[in-house]
């Protein structure tokens, strides 16, 4: 069925040109394995997982049934002072894959949620301990986590920022690691860069060690165009912190649950984190649930005083909601089934050569991978920037294709259970579409 055009004023819609969109609707009807389905009937690829939370693609059975199951028998338990089982299953299962040492889950409802969550664990966590003046957030230029208040303040990202006045104090932020200069089309982790980490040291000699909570960033900067990490990056970052007592957040929402080829950036990277957040693959984008990860002695410091009283005041009416459980319960059994949280290492070479294939293309200036995410960025369209890239969208929309672009960067993150025949059809109609945009 087509839309009615006359009936779209009402919905405000989030991160979307309104406008544009409502002149010429994109809507999503029906979805199942690597495929949409729009209102016109026609089938779309699906190169970026839903919005990189599909990881094992759309309309999975055993999912849907432990849904449906689930609403038929408990719909609704309150998370304060009361529990359900799959809560508890569904954080124990968690735990089994996350690194080592990171074993208690405390369950949000989306990735700004869970960074919220984790910033206040993070200061929290020094005050218990007795040193309260560590409140200071440390973020990272161009770095995205979430639109709450907590997550747009240690966020780097300026369009994002810039509408809604002085966010939270005492923010600070170190650089980002992109240096197209030295490392334009690496494939993989590129070579320079891990001395960016030393930026943090600058903030430490600025505001003192003492005043300091938490350092967040994303292993892989997602939505502001796949920027990977420096070899040694993260391992010199965490050195630092460890240095100054400074807490490690890794935001996972984007590369957790085998995004980069194993169950988390963290393992793919060899750097444990002191707390991680994520959402999105965690229930394959079937029901909304984020979590923290915290490494048992964040969670120890809390547990003291009358055990009577609450220790961390703090959670969400929909915290551990039966539904989202059941479907992340489900969600890691077909995870396990489809050994997908580590099909991305195995698909990670043909996907990589696919798409440096199109470095020779019109106003291709870099082309980034790692695991089964994709960045190819684009000269910008003079005094138009993200112009070029939103043409590139709009034409792989009509040639049956859904990409995402950030900027003028093209970016890919197809579901988990991608074959090389999708790899093939996904790079050949960028081609196309680069061609005739150029």
């Amino acid at each position: 069925m087509s839309a009615d055009v006359s009936k779209l004023d009402a919905y405000w819609m989030p991160f979307t040109a309104n406008r544009q969109f409502k002149q010429a609707p994109r809507l999503l009807t029906q979805a199942d394995g690597m495929y949409f389905r729009d209102d016109k009937g026609r089938e779309i690829l699906d190169g970026i997982a839903g919005l990189w939370c599909v990881n094992a693609g759309h309309n999975r059975a055993k999912i849907v049934k432990a849904i449906q199951e689930q609403a038929a028998e408990l719909d609704f338990a309150p998370p304060f002072q009361m529990g359900h089982p799959k809560a508890f299953e569904l954080a124990e299962r968690l735990a089994a894959i996350a690194p080592t040492g990171m074993n208690r889950v405390f369950f949000t409802n989306s990735g700004s949620e869970s960074v919220d969550t984790a910033l206040k664990m993070a200061i929290a966590y020094h005050r218990v301990r007795g040193e309260g003046a560590r409140t200071r957030l440390i973020g990272r230029e161009r770095g995205y986590h979430g639109v709450n208040f907590g997550g747009i303040s240690v966020g780097g990202m300026v369009a994002n920022r810039k509408m809604f006045g002085s966010l939270l104090a005492g923010v600070d932020h170190i650089r980002h690691t992109h240096d197209p200069a030295r490392n334009a089309f690496s494939v993989g982790i590129p070579p320079h860069g891990a001395e960016f980490a030393e930026d943090l040291e600058r903030l430490v000699a600025l505001h003192d060690a003492s005043t300091i909570a938490a350092v967040i960033v994303e292993p892989v900067a997602g939505s502001t165009g796949v920027l990977l990490p420096p070899q040694g990056y993260l391992q010199r970052l965490r050195e630092i912190c460890d240095k100054h007592g400074i807490l490690l957040i890794f935001d996972e929402v984007i590369t957790g649950f085998g995004r980069t080829g194993k169950p988390f950036a963290a393992q793919t990277f060899g750097v444990t984190p002191d707390l991680m957040t994520v959402a999105k693959g965690i229930t394959n984008g079937c029901v909304p649930m984020g979590a923290v990860f915290a490494q048992q002695k964040i969670h120890d410091a809390f547990m003291t005083g009358p055990e009577h009283l609450i220790e961390f005041f703090h959670g969400y009416t929909y915290s551990a909601h039966p539904l989202a459980c059941a479907a992340g319960i489900a969600t890691l059994d077909t995870y396990a089934d489809d050994d997908l949280l580590t099909r991305a290492a195995r698909m990670e070479g043909e996907f990589a050569k696919a798409l440096h294939s199109l470095r020779e293309e019109p106003n291709v200036i870099d082309v980034r991978n790692i695991g089964l995410v994709g960045g190819i960025e684009l000269k910008p369209l003079d005094g138009q920037p993200a112009k070029r890239a939103f043409n590139v969208f709009l034409d792989c929309w009509d040639k049956g294709l859904l990409i995402r672009t950030t900027g003028d960067t093209v970016a890919l993150s197809p579901p988990l259970i991608i074959e090389s025949g999708h790899i093939e059809r996904i790079v050949d109609t960028l081609r196309g579409a680069l061609r005739r945009a150029a």
